[in-house]
């Protein structure tokens, strides 16, 4: 035990050392001694960093591709031998596919930067707009591992790799945010224009290929060696009500339940049924203002023309409802998490200024909008209090205004269209 806990610490000192040190020398080191280690045992070591010494996750991902190099020379990578029904199988697939259409997005760059002028590249700079409409797609890959993936890993208690990952998710995003802006606002500067094509296609493909490896041999292998079953099956379940960018996967198998029909009498069904009724709470659920049944109860909150989750004293995501059009995605994997895993590392510190004034009583609410396409999203946060005044949580409610904006005059009549 101390053999493995020295052989961390003498880890752990030589990526401290890579904040003020870039040098081959550290470099081979710190590759020889990432050979020793399983890709979990990596993982550890990332997060105890992040955790203990303020390691950021960008250092950690420079670290990240020191150990890529490493693996990159052995043979043999970790075994990958899921059946095609499980969500890593998926994952690889749009992996496959993701990383096919940034280098075909390269390669149409540097076809264009061979060219002398705008009169010769119109047809090969008018396929920018497919490439673009191909990126937000990668949107369902994202989702389905921050959202779901992301948020079982960390119920293991490995939370920092994940926000290693979402942090490249978010660097692609910003790639691609500049590519359609460029696209949108073209310049008349042609070499100003293929500079841009440059940096943001070499960026594209650069983050997408290492993104890949170091998910392949480092986080699904951890994801593998710590998640149950039962887990992968819930996990297969969630990423079918997000949805898939490229890929459409293998049904999860139905099972197959024995049944000896000589054990089934009417005696015994009916006391089955009497015994779970004798067990079986009762479904109304009693408020000072009336009574409802949990049916009719998620049945309204999901019929609300707004999306909410709730947030307990702990920051842990313990509700959100299921409307039919959700703004933002939400799978049943968060409940539990910590509210902060739920956001890019950007955004955190927002989030946990909102909650510190809302549990000190500084503030009761708090208000943001943003632009999403042709939505304008109204999002809203409450702090949640007994009639003492005592810190329940924190509810978010979030809803489009877009149409509510474009309402005028009056309405006094039932119309049959609406």
């Amino acid at each position: 035990m101390s053999e493995v806990f020295n052989k961390r610490e003498y880890l752990k000192n030589l990526i401290k050392r890579t904040k003020t040190e870039d040098s081959e020398k550290l470099k081979k080191e710190i590759q020889q001694v990432l050979a020793e280690f399983s890709p979990l045992e990596i993982a550890i070591v990332e997060q105890e960093l992040m955790r203990e010494e303020g390691i950021s996750v960008d250092e950690v991902r420079k670290v990240c591709n020191i150990h890529i190099d490493v693996l990159k020379d052995k043979v043999s990578g970790p075994s990958l031998d899921v059946p095609k029904w499980h969500p890593i199988y998926i994952l690889v697939k749009e992996h496959e596919h993701i990383q096919e259409k940034v280098v075909e997005f390269k390669k149409l760059v540097e076809q264009i930067n061979q060219k002398g002028g705008f009169a010769e590249v119109m047809p090969l700079i008018v396929k920018i707009q497919g490439f673009i409409d191909e990126f937000e797609n990668f949107e369902y890959y994202f989702q389905k591992e921050e959202n779901v993936l992301f948020s079982v890993i960390e119920k293991h208690g490995v939370e920092k790799p994940p926000m290693v990952m979402w942090k490249e998710h978010d660097i692609f995003r910003n790639l691609r945010k500049e590519l359609k802006e460029m696209n949108e606002k073209r310049t008349s500067n042609f070499e100003e224009l293929k500079e841009k094509l440059w940096k943001i296609s070499t960026g594209m493909v650069d983050l997408i290929l290492n993104h890949i490896y170091k998910e392949h041999s480092v986080l699904f292998p951890s994801a593998l060696e710590i998640i149950t079953d039962e887990e992968w099956k819930m996990i297969r379940e969630e990423f079918d009500k997000i949805g898939y960018c490229c890929y459409k996967p293998e049904e999860y198998p139905k099972e197959r339940v024995s049944v000896n029909e000589e054990d089934i009498t009417i005696d015994k069904i009916n006391s089955m049924i009497k015994k779970y009724l004798e067990k079986s709470p009762s479904d109304k659920i009693e408020f000072p203002s009336g009574v409802l049944t949990k049916k009719q109860l998620v049945a309204i909150l999901n019929t609300l023309p707004v999306d909410i989750t709730f947030v307990d004293e702990n920051d842990e995501v313990k509700y959100f409802s299921e409307t039919k059009d959700r703004i933002f995605v939400r799978s049943r994997a968060v409940i539990g998490r910590k509210v902060q895993n739920c956001h890019p590392e950007k955004s955190i510190e927002i989030v946990n200024k909102i909650l510190s004034d809302f549990k000190s009583g500084k503030r009761d609410k708090a208000d943001f909008w943003i632009k999403l396409g042709e939505k304008y999203v109204f999002i809203q946060y409450f702090a949640v209090r007994d009639e003492n005044g005592k810190y329940l949580g924190t509810l978010e409610v979030t809803q489009d205004i877009a149409p509510i904006q474009k309402i005028t005059g009056e309405k006094r009549i039932y119309d049959e269209k609406d």
